[in-house]
């Protein structure tokens, strides 16, 4: 029998999707699942686009352009400049989904064996990625003691090396809710000024900000706009993960003519998640001000119930939907599938997310957990009395 690829023996399992198995069996069981593990909204997508999608009178779902269909990037054009970030149809690649824009952009700017530097705990895909690129990330330790905040500037300086290229940040952070200040970013500006390294940014939770915080974009870091890059997607904007549209920003010509060369090899986008993404724009604003209020709801009932129980502690997220609390637990990934193996609440468990996979360096994050407060009020609630439940007989309790 042929072997496996290396790069296929080293790709990691999802820590958001590798126990669906134990949850279906525990469905087949009669076990009520509350899935808290993805970051799948349950808010319905904006009936313009669903409506787009059913007036399609097209007699050929033919190829778009690689860079995607132009009236769509017109209209990302506009969003942008909107978002008070500046950028012409030019400075764009559509993609399918933020993660292909993140493999074009690593692809397009670093080689096998280059480092990337990443504060821990972080997307869990980005590891996959990486090693899709044959690239090495660097992961560098952000702590829940202070929410997740940027690490010091000293420990961006440790990690790089002669190999070093890249920084990547996810703002608002996936998994933490962490919110980047203004602040936070003119640091980040000037390391990768003084290393000349590319700042590689995942704004696809953008809109999700919460107490009147704002979201500064790394596009308006003036003195590096050849250096950085903008990831983006409508998947968890517009509650629309499955059209899998995403876009590839730089002002960087170079780069993007570098990147276009991979997205013709793929040939094109879909188009029929264009169409889509293109009709989305005509949402009202009312449909962003609803999912906000309602995810602050959420997010509330989430950090406050967490932190009732004795031993946690979640801190408060700024943005995003995600929670990433510390458990009295010996090990993230054994609790997470016992929650699905053997334990019930009046036929109820949760489904959560072992934070060991948001971590690069072996070892961190066995006490914490990703949850993603993407249920209604009502399930949330009822997830968290089955999570109480839970730690008070956990044989692994610490």
């Amino acid at each position: 029998m042929p072997n496996i690829s290396l790069r296929g023996q080293q790709m990691p399992a999802s820590p958001i999707r590798k126990l669906v198995p134990y949850a279906e069996e525990a469905k087949r069981r009669g076990v009520k699942v509350y899935h808290l593990n993805i970051g799948q909204p349950d808010i319905e997508t904006p009936p313009n686009m669903m409506d787009a999608i059913q007036n399609i009178h097209l007699k050929v779902v033919a190829y778009s352009h690689s860079a995607g269909i132009l009236s769509y990037r017109k209209k990302l054009v506009e969003y942008y400049n909107h978002n008070n970030i500046e950028v012409t149809t030019d400075d764009m690649i559509v993609t399918a989904g933020g993660s292909e824009a993140i493999l074009f952009a690593l692809m397009s700017s670093l080689d096998p064996g280059d480092e990337m530097i990443v504060p821990e705990p972080f997307y869990a895909n980005y590891n996959g990625f990486a090693i899709a690129a044959g690239i090495v990330i660097k992961p560098i330790e952000s702590f829940i003691e202070d929410g997740f905040a940027l690490p010091p500037i000293s420990s961006f300086e440790e990690a790089i090396t002669p190999r070093t290229k890249a920084i990547m940040i996810c703002n608002p952070n996936n998994p933490t809710g962490y919110l980047y200040s203004l602040e936070e970013l003119e640091t980040l500006q000037e390391i990768i000024k003084k290393h000349d390294l590319y700042l590689f940014a995942d704004e696809v939770y953008r809109e999700f900000c919460y107490d009147g915080r704002k979201h500064h974009s790394v596009m308006n870091l003036k003195e590096i706009e050849q250096n950085v890059v903008l990831v983006d997607s409508i998947s968890k904007r517009y509650s629309a993960c499955g059209l899998r549209i995403g876009v590839m920003v730089s002002r960087n010509k170079e780069l993007m003519a570098t990147a276009m060369k991979f997205a013709q090899a793929r040939l094109s986008p879909p188009s029929i998640g264009q169409i889509a993404a293109e009709a989305a724009f005509d949402t009202p604003e009312s449909y962003m001000d609803a999912v906000l209020n309602e995810y602050v709801k959420r997010r509330d009932i989430v950090v406050e119930s967490i932190n009732r129980m004795e031993g946690c502690y979640c801190p408060n997220p700024g943005g995003a939907f995600y929670a990433n609390p510390r458990l009295p637990i010996d090990d993230s990934d054994r609790f997470c599938q016992w929650l699905l193996e053997e334990f019930n609440y009046e036929k109820q468990t949760v489904m959560l997310a072992p934070a060991t996979g948001f971590y690069s360096t072996p070892g961190r994050g066995k006490d914490e957990v990703r949850i993603s407060y993407v249920l209604n009020v009502n399930h949330l609630k009822k997830a968290m009395k089955c999570l109480e439940e839970s730690l008070k007989v956990y044989p692994g309790r610490v």
